[in-house]
Formats: C-alpha cells, structure tokens, sequence
C-alpha cells in the first residue's frame, strides 16, 4: 500500500507545480534541497512576462527573447545589464541582495520590467 501512496505523491507534484505556473504565480524561492532557486521572464510582442515577479535572494533569473527582433535587458541603476539579445538568446542574472530591481531594453525603452528580491 505504501508504494501506491508514494506514487500517487510522485504524480501530484508535477500538478501542483503546473498548477502554480498557469495560476500566474510570480514568486520564487529557493527548492527543498536549499538550491538556488531559477525563474523566467519571456521577451515577447515587445513587452517582459511577468513584467514584476518576486523572488528570494539568490535566486537566478533568465530572461529569454522570443521576439523576432533584438532587444537587451538592463537595470535602471546599473547593477546588471545584457548585451544585444537576438531570438531565442537568453540572459541570466543571479540576485544576491535583497531590493527592487527596475529594468528596461535600451533599444525600446518603454518596455519595462521589475525584479522584487526579499
């Protein structure tokens, strides 16, 4: 009976997560083996998406264009900032202090995005 439990667990924690990431969750920390902790923004039809997520400190986040066109990533105050992003070129960057991170593409500067690391 023990392994028709641990099957059934093995089943729903791909749900849960599924589950987490159609309900728009923007929050990210660190897994259950104290790994760092990843998440994505996805470049696409000239905007961030999500455009603010909320994640731990140490937490990497990956931003991926997936428009046909370049566009870079780069924080207003300096502390990251990408090179040109063609598609499906990706940048990452690992956020060790806690704080607000505002950012844009400096080809397009109305698009806008926020990182919030607790």
């Amino acid at each position: 009976m023990k392994s028709k439990s641990l099957w059934v667990g093995v089943l729903a924690a791909p749900i849960l997560i599924a589950a987490l990431l159609l309900a728009g969750s923007t929050s990210v920390a660190a897994n259950d083996e104290g790994a760092p902790a990843s998440t994505e923004v996805k470049i696409d039809n000239f905007s961030f998406s999500p455009q603010e997520i909320n994640v731990a400190v140490g937490t990497s986040v990956t931003w991926t264009n997936r428009d046909d066109i370049p566009h870079t990533v780069v924080s207003t105050d300096g502390v990251f900032k990408s090179k040109v992003r063609d598609t499906d070129e990706k940048f990452s960057y690992t956020f060790t202090k806690a704080g607000t991170y505002p950012y844009f593409c400096s080809i397009h500067p109305k698009m806008t995005g926020k990182v919030v690391v607790h």
